[in-house]
């Protein structure tokens, strides 16, 4: 794959300083039309070889368009506060949004490869991280997102030269570091496991440019040709029909077992076991919550779903209640903001992932796709579908990292939802926690309920289990979920 980077690609001065001019020009206009048009998000992403000018072309795409619409992210070795999430949550939280163009120096190729070369990683660890990979670039692609590879190569006498040439030089030394001579001494394994990487990575929707970059007029004319044809192309494309949003039938099972109906919703807690419980199992969370391994090895983050007026916001006090304020935080979930939806689905979800010995609660979370969005016909057909495997592959990056994913459905009858509605009407600080869109989702009850039943079929997996909890009586809700919470991060500590 790198063979066609080692022929002598030359371009003399005088043609590019011919060239550039007008290159520029139309860079800034399709630049400056993508910023209108905001139909779309460009991500442009650099590796290659030491010393091949990844740095200096990333800077030269800043000084030939307009920086202000430019995000440009160097990615070096992750921070503390990075090496606490996953590590794909650092590329998430960076995404550029529609209309902008972000720059990766240094994207998520780079460590699964030096992991490799160094010998820190095995070939399975390898070819895993790479499906990982590339199950994320088909995520961008399907969202619209334009993304463009790079990788500047040299042959290693070149890289040598190059190197030596820099250090020479008064103005260019402080460029050369014994890194540098570290990995060139390695050249030709980083090289076969680079190329093993390109080859399984270089996809329809995300290829990689294999570009030389022993000469820079080459190097710069062929990076920027590139990125405007892609950019043209784009953006003079016809924009595509918007697809059919209707609620599609649910999902037939081979056995007809409706997994909400064989619920026994009579379970009940007196009021003094409740009392007594209640405060047996808030200290026990308290107490794990404080626990050393939990401090300094994990986290929580648990997902709350349920039927309108199911008592979601109750259960949450009682976990909340036994925890410390500084050490968790309640993210309700809505309809997005302009902010998220110029991002990817799960974007808005990636960036509130906890630190160690924190807890996130999602009041509602990134299931919203395949029960709301689904049944009210918000997104088209194919977008809540794909949105199994996303949420999937969202979720066992948690459990992957050691994250403690806990996922709560609460469950109650049509008949005790329609008594907690009338209830709340008559209560003067309630009544407004009842909107006219409550109403509307009650009357597709049926629809819902095959939406859930396709939901805890699709995404209850081993890492990231369902639990379904009988809510009718909330007394006995409140201690399932306060049970099931430590019992997961009981495990956890276990195995920490």
């Amino acid at each position: 794959m790198f063979d066609s980077a080692n022929l002598e690609h030359v371009v003399d001065r005088a043609s590019y300083r011919r060239h550039v001019p007008r290159l520029r020009e139309e860079l800034l206009e399709a630049q400056y039309q993508l910023g209108r048009q905001a139909r779309f998000s460009v991500l442009i992403v650099f590796g290659g070889v030491e010393g091949a000018g990844k740095s200096e072309t990333v800077n030269l795409l800043n000084e030939w368009m307009d920086p202000r619409s430019i995000q440009t992210h160097a990615f070096l070795e992750p921070s503390d506060e990075e090496r606490e999430r996953p590590r794909m949550w650092r590329f998430w939280r960076a995404l550029p949004p529609k209309g902008r163009i972000g720059i990766f120096f240094g994207a998520w190729h780079t460590q699964p490869i030096l992991d490799r070369v160094l010998g820190r990683s095995t070939a399975a660890v390898l070819d895993a991280e790479i499906a990982e990979i590339l199950r994320f670039e088909r995520m961008l692609a399907d969202e619209g997102t334009l993304v463009l590879k790079f990788w500047l190569h040299l042959t290693r006498e070149q890289q040598r030269t190059r190197l030596r040439t820099l250090e020479k030089d008064p103005k260019t030394r402080w460029r050369v570091t014994g890194l540098d001579w570290k990995y060139s001494r390695l050249y030709d394994r980083f090289v076969r496991v680079a190329e093993h990487y390109s080859r399984r990575t270089s996809t329809p929707e995300a290829p990689w440019m294999v570009v030389s970059g022993a000469d820079a007029h080459y190097r710069n004319l062929t990076v920027g040709r590139t990125l405007l044809a892609a950019l043209r192309e784009r953006l003079d494309a016809k924009p595509p029909s918007p697809a059919v949003r209707r609620s599609t039938a649910p999902l037939s099972s081979a056995d007809s077992v409706n997994v909400l109906r064989a619920l026994d919703l009579g379970r009940k807690l007196s009021e003094r076991d409740y009392r007594r419980q209640l405060e047996k199992w808030q200290e026990r969370l308290a107490l794990l919550s404080r626990h050393s391994k939990f401090r300094n090895a994990t986290s929580v983050v648990a997902v709350f779903e349920g039927s309108d007026a199911a008592g979601k916001g109750g259960v949450i006090r009682r976990v909340t209640g036994a925890l410390d304020a500084r050490l968790y935080a309640n993210v309700p979930v809505a309809a997005p903001t302009d902010e998220e939806r110029a991002q990817p689905y799960l974007w808005r979800f990636w960036r509130q992932l906890p630190r160690h010995g924190c807890f996130v609660l999602f009041d509602r979370s990134w299931y919203r796709r395949v029960l709301v969005e689904r049944v009210e016909g918000f997104c088209a057909e194919k977008d809540w579908m794909r949105a199994y495997a996303e949420i999937n592959d969202f979720e066992q990056a948690l459990v992957d990292h050691g994250t403690v994913l806990v996922k709560f459905w609460l469950a109650i009858s049509k008949e005790e939802q329609l008594r907690r509605f009338r209830k709340r009407q008559k209560m003067g600080f309630k009544h407004l926690r009842i909107a006219p869109e409550d109403w509307r989702n009650r009357r597709r009850w049926d629809a819902y309920e095959h939406a859930v039943c396709d939901m805890v079929d699709r995404s209850s997996t081993h890492g990231a289990p369902w639990t379904l909890v009988e809510a009718e009586d909330k007394h006995f809700a409140r201690i399932k979920v306060l049970k099931a919470l430590c019992a997961a991060l009981e495990a956890r500590l276990g195995r920490a």
